[in-house]
């Protein structure tokens, strides 16, 4: 469960008239149990670019690492706003989330000690890292660098029994 709870908002415009909202702790489940996200940043001519990537909620946050120079990392170095979703492909079932934020990038090393055993909990041992100088060495020596986007505003988008369900967040 998270450490801080958002504001809950049913939208009711976009819900069926008997929907409630989402709980919170449904969204972090499912953040938490997905297993591909769909990253979306800016490009800094200003098109979007969309890509999907694997990532870790850990500590109230979605976190996802790249390549240094990979285009969503140059993207990030210009303008950290980006936006994460995953969901389900289905018309009549499941929960769609669109997490919005700012990534950061993250160098500490316990804290991405921590989350190299979070990938590796999730994903496997093919998705082991190494920590070394501040971001992820995979086994083939490649370096990926990590971010953390915490959540300004998530969205739910319940389907079977429609539902637009909003979390913001305070600033921390």
């Amino acid at each position: 469960m998270s450490k801080h709870e958002p504001r809950t908002d049913l939208d009711a415009r976009y819900s069926d008239p008997a929907a409630v909202a989402t709980p919170w702790s449904e969204a972090v489940t499912r953040l938490a149990t997905a297993p591909v996200y769909w990253l979306t940043t800016v490009r800094p001519e200003g098109r979007p670019h969309v890509t999907p990537l694997l990532g870790v909620w850990l500590d109230d946050a979605l976190h996802f690492c790249t390549g240094a120079e990979e285009r969503k990392a140059r993207n990030l170095a210009a303008n950290a706003n980006c936006v994460l979703t995953t969901g389900d492909n289905a018309l009549h079932e499941g929960l769609d989330l669109v997490v919005e934020g700012e990534a950061a990038l993250l160098t500490e090393h316990t804290r991405l000690s921590r989350l190299a055993d979070a990938y590796q909990g999730k994903y496997g041992p093919e998705w082991h890292f190494d920590v070394r100088d501040g971001a992820f060495e995979g086994r083939d020596g490649n370096r990926a660098v990590v971010y953390r986007v915490a959540p300004t505003t998530v969205f739910g988008f319940g389907k079977g029994t429609y539902t637009q369900t909003r979390w913001r967040f305070d600033a921390a």
